[in-house]
């Protein structure tokens, strides 16, 4: 069994910040939902597991039931609801139960879907709950992690990275699941191996979020073969025979169970043509490589190791964004002539754009695109990285630095 380590959004999810709201919590299948739910549990505390049938069952068909149950107990103090999507009705209980004494209750709701909410125009609490998002490991959760020199997360006190060391072969086939990150080699490649099944049958399956899971299955496999490509869905379709308007809704399924998301183009004002076509990326490469049908093992590095290493960069990168919030922002560069950076990082006070590259020898060459990019938006952009296989920073023009892949 997997052991329990800190998570860095603990801080601000235990935090006084939201001790009187509602806390919801969001993120794809094994990421550590249940796990940080958990944590905060007490003798004081209700905890509703709607991933049990049974507990489902029973409130699907008790409406009022989370009402009545309180109002019966005087010891309850926390109230935990795991899944939320599955019994969507349940938030207007919540909103009662708020509206009715605030602090009486402290609840703290996870969802791993927000298809079924949307759907079913679900109460999300407006002005009484905070939302948080989960994501798999970033760098700084990792024993060894160095600070950052593109975009460090606040120092958060006492918290001391607990899971086991980044080896970045490994994050390319395995990923940053923290369940994943602690077994054994065979034992994670299993693991990655049913969780597409575990997908499609628990998330998309039983909750009937597509018709066809057949063409969904098909569309799953090329869709993770083509991350972090320039979209292209008339491809895609024409492969996989299916309509570009069902390879639409998902793709739009995907991101609304946190599994992927979009990439779209820094089309800020410009002097240069730009291209305008998003990429998709998967949330975690382990996963990406299941679905993908891959074979889990490091020969395949020899081949993929440049597009793994650059979808874990941009996917490292997105995760630490979503935990500082929406002021920072990431796309990609690429214009008409040819010239293209991987990753342009939007700050409150810059904007940094970042070459991806499996490589320990870095080039002055490498940088001539970063150049481009900064001598183009000179007010917002001053300096730029190479990240990379270097052992130690190195300087390779006036603004542009590589760095080891450890200080991303």
């Amino acid at each position: 069994m997997a052991k329990s380590f800190p998570r860095i959004i603990e801080t601000s999810f235990k935090g006084k910040t939201s001790d009187k709201k509602v806390r919801l919590l969001f993120g794809a299948r094994q990421t550590g939902k249940s796990t940080l739910l958990t944590s905060m549990s007490s003798s004081r505390t209700l905890f509703i597991n709607l991933q049990n049938r049974q507990e489902r069952l029973r409130f699907e068909r008790n409406p009022g039931e989370l009402v009545q149950m309180l109002r019966a107990e005087s010891s309850i103090k926390t109230v935990l609801i795991d899944e939320i999507q599955k019994v969507p009705d349940i938030l207007d209980d919540v909103q009662l139960l708020y509206d009715e004494n605030p602090g009486k209750f402290s609840f703290i709701l996870t969802g791993s879907s927000s298809r079924k909410l949307r759907a079913s125009s679900a109460n999300l609490l407006p002005g009484r709950a905070h939302q948080y998002h989960l994501f798999p490991l970033v760098l700084g959760e990792r024993k060894g992690a160095k600070t950052s020199k593109i975009l460090p997360l606040p120092q958060t006190k006492g918290f001391h990275p607990a899971f086991p060391a980044a080896v970045i072969e490994d994050i390319l086939l395995y990923g940053n699941l923290p369940g994943i990150v602690q077994e054994k080699e065979d034992a994670r490649r299993a693991t990655l191996e049913s969780y597409a099944e575990i997908y499609l049958e628990e998330e998309i399956r039983r909750e009937a979020l597509v018709r066809n899971i057949g063409c969904f299955s098909r569309f799953l496999e090329l869709a993770a073969l083509e991350a972090g490509q320039l979209m292209n869905l008339t491809n895609i379709s024409n492969q996989t025979h299916i309509p570009v308007a069902t390879i639409r809704s998902f793709y739009e399924l995907l991101v609304d169970t946190y599994t992927g998301y979009w990439l779209t183009p820094y089309a800020k004002r410009a002097r240069k043509r730009l291209l305008t076509t998003p990429m998709f990326f998967f949330f975690d490469t382990g996963v990406r490589n299941s679905l993908a049908r891959i074979p889990i093992d490091k020969q395949i590095l020899s081949v993929q190791a440049g597009t793994l290493f650059q979808q874990w960069a941009t996917t490292e990168l997105w995760h630490r964004c979503g935990y500082l919030g929406r002021t920072y922002k990431l796309y990609f560069w690429r214009t008409v002539s040819g010239a293209e950076v991987d990753i342009v990082l939007e700050t409150p006070r810059e904007t940094i754009p970042i070459e991806v590259k499996w490589t320990d020898s870095p080039r002055e060459a490498d940088a001539r695109h970063l150049v481009t990019f900064i001598n183009t938006y000179p007010e917002r952009a001053r300096r730029g990285f190479i990240v990379c296989r270097v052992p130690r920073r190195l300087q390779m023009t006036e603004k542009v630095t590589a760095i080891p892949w450890q200080e991303l």
